[in-house]
């Protein structure tokens, strides 16, 4: 019989994107696939990815990640010259595309990246169709983040 891996709750997430979720209302996701260089999935597979400022364009009809950071490793890639934030080609479907495009011309509306992350051997990256907060959206989240905060914190004292 073989032996099942045991998953760990998050151990498939490369990156995240943590300012995605408190710039914006997330309205609609996607999962896209990204075409890579054989540098890149080396330097995911350590961990070395940036999501924050990074933003999806749409453009001649195909989806592009621009802003992200991707650390070459010294070891991975010494014949290759890296540029670690080339903009990389997002892989999906034509349909997805195009509500994307019709969805960002909205005024107010963006798409952006909120991870990336494994499925199976392959290196998927979770969309968003967003939208941005005013700044006392922000502040009701900062003040709901707090207050979990603190009702996390009495629970730990009286148990």
């Amino acid at each position: 019989m073989a032996k099942k891996k045991a998953n760990k709750p998050g151990g498939n997430t490369i990156a995240l994107n943590k300012k995605a979720r408190f710039e914006y209302h997330i309205e609609e996701t996607f999962e896209a696939g990204l075409a890579l260089a054989g540098w890149e999935v080396k330097s995911l597979r350590a961990g070395k990815a940036q999501l924050t400022d990074t933003y999806i364009l749409i453009k001649d009809g195909e989806a592009w990640l621009l802003g992200s950071h991707f650390t070459p490793l010294n070891t991975a890639s010494t014949h290759v010259l890296a540029d670690p934030t080339r903009t990389r080609k997002l892989l999906l479907h034509r349909k997805e595309i195009a509500r994307i495009f019709s969805r960002t011309q909205d005024k107010g509306h963006t798409c952006v990246p909120l991870k990336l992350y494994w499925k199976k051997n392959l290196v998927k990256c979770e969309l968003a169709l967003v939208q941005g907060k005013k700044l006392h959206d922000k502040r009701a989240t900062e003040k709901q983040r707090d207050w979990n905060r603190q009702k996390a914190r009495i629970m730990r004292e009286n148990n």
